[in-house]
């Protein structure tokens, strides 16, 4: 008698994911994510040159991928983060859904520390960035069984570690990163022959495109997040959510609790 597949963690599905997906194309990346995992597959864009190209990828492609895209609107993006979104959606038919802070959270924040209080320090910033980034985040995450995101190890130090997929043991689900191993010039190069839409403050030194007033362009021979949060020392610079685990530890089940359905034959079809 079949009984289906195999209840499997996290980092178990992940560490059989990974050699798969360094073999493939960015396609193919995403479509053997979505053959081999069962639920609900979320990517979260932020309408970077990453995650332009992901977009692209699953919606351009013709594997009919079923992976939602959402994005989350913190309220203190770019005029011209808007415009591309609306631009996205034009592109490709499709609909982008938005995920907003808790009305009354924001409230209670900006009443605390006023309205640009987030530079005050870095607990103050991060308040900030739970409510309008973390809080939303989990909600377009809740009962998803995979997130994809386009984080790459070029980006920063804090990032230089990252696989191409991983446990994630905040939210409890695989955490695929198609692009980790992309360089900058690999990313430009596809969106160039691709057309895809992106966001003009790329060409006006801004790699790293989050709210308005938390960024800057960078300056040369700085890192592409240096423009995140300028304010702060570099090694903290994060929002909050990208909580990096230990692969070994999330194979070993130590941490992650939460299992979810992945099919039994992991090769490649």
């Amino acid at each position: 008698m079949d009984l289906g597949p195999p209840l499997a963690s996290p980092g178990s599905i992940a560490a059989a994911l990974e050699p798969l997906l360094a073999q493939a194309d960015l396609p193919h990346r995403l479509a053997a994510l979505a053959r081999h995992m069962t639920g609900r597959i979320v990517f979260t864009t932020s309408f970077g040159l990453e995650d332009q190209a992901i977009t692209h990828a699953v919606w351009d492609s013709d594997l009919d991928l079923p992976i939602e895209i959402v994005t989350l609107d913190t309220g203190r993006l770019f005029p011209e983060t808007y415009d591309l979104w609306h631009e996205t959606e034009t592109r490709y038919g499709r609909r982008i859904r938005a995920f907003a802070p808790d009305s009354g959270a924001l409230e209670t924040l900006v009443a605390a520390q006023g309205v640009n209080g987030f530079r005050g320090s870095v607990e103050a910033r991060k308040a900030c960035c739970h409510v309008r980034k973390v809080e939303p985040l989990r909600r377009a995450l809740a009962g998803a069984s995979a997130w994809i995101t386009g984080l790459r190890a070029e980006q920063s130090p804090n990032r230089a570690g990252v696989p191409l997929a991983e446990a994630d043991a905040g939210f409890g689900l695989v955490k695929v990163n198609p692009l980790a191993d992309w360089r900058r010039d690999d990313l430009t190069r596809y969106v160039r022959d691709h057309a895809v839409p992106y966001n003009p403050l790329h060409d006006q030194g801004y790699p790293s495109i989050g709210c308005q007033p938390c960024t800057r362009a960078v300056r040369v021979g700085e890192p592409e997040r240096a423009g995140r949060w300028w304010w702060e020392d570099e090694a903290r610079k994060e929002c909050g959510l990208h909580v990096r685990t230990p692969l070994r530890d999330a194979r070993e089940g130590e941490r992650l609790n939460n299992p979810h359905n992945v099919s039994g034959d992991l090769r490649p079809s």
